[in-house]
């Protein structure tokens, strides 16, 4: 599996499979699909803008990508992440291998600790975030969705010792 930094070329893919996965409907907090320009501004050049990595599959194509971002209300140090999956081909590892070139990436720059903001019924999520070791730290409640519909957010945490 190859991973590597995401770069302007993968947008178009990678925006494309993100608005699937929001259009599909469950599994993001995103509910406003992303045009090439919120794409890049939200994951690639953003001022919150850490990193985003992309695993290819074995023909090359971007299958799952992996961003951090720093934003107001996380603690100094701290960065959240975001794991997206092409829905229609999902590659067994690619989550893994994106998770140890981001972790590895994030200790390089310093960071103390990853937060994932998850919905509570995105059961998959949950679990990928537990398979790679982050812990829940907090719930917000009943969090409405643009429906309205109230959902909960587990927060999970990793903490980023020096290796």
């Amino acid at each position: 599996m190859k991973v590597r930094p995401a770069t302007p070329a993968d947008v178009p893919e990678l925006c494309s499979f993100l608005n699937e996965i929001i259009r599909i409907g469950g599994t993001t907090a995103n509910e406003t699909p992303f045009t090439s320009e919120s794409f890049t501004a939200h994951y690639l050049a953003g001022p919150g803008f850490v990193s985003c990595f992309v695993a290819e599959d074995v023909d090359g194509r971007p299958c799952a990508f992996q961003a951090l971002e720093r934003y107001d209300g996380l603690p100094e140090g701290w960065a959240d992440i975001g794991t997206f999956s092409r829905p229609d081909a999902k590659v067994r590892g690619a989550g893994t291998a994106l998770f140890a070139a981001t972790r590895d990436n994030a200790r390089v720059q310093g960071l103390t600790a990853l937060n994932a903001t998850i919905r509570a019924d995105n059961v998959g999520g949950l679990a990928y975030y537990g398979k790679m070791g982050f812990v829940d730290y907090k719930v917000d409640k009943a969090v409405p969705l643009k429906s309205g519909l109230p959902v909960d957010r587990v927060s999970k945490r990793y903490l980023l010792a020096a290796v």
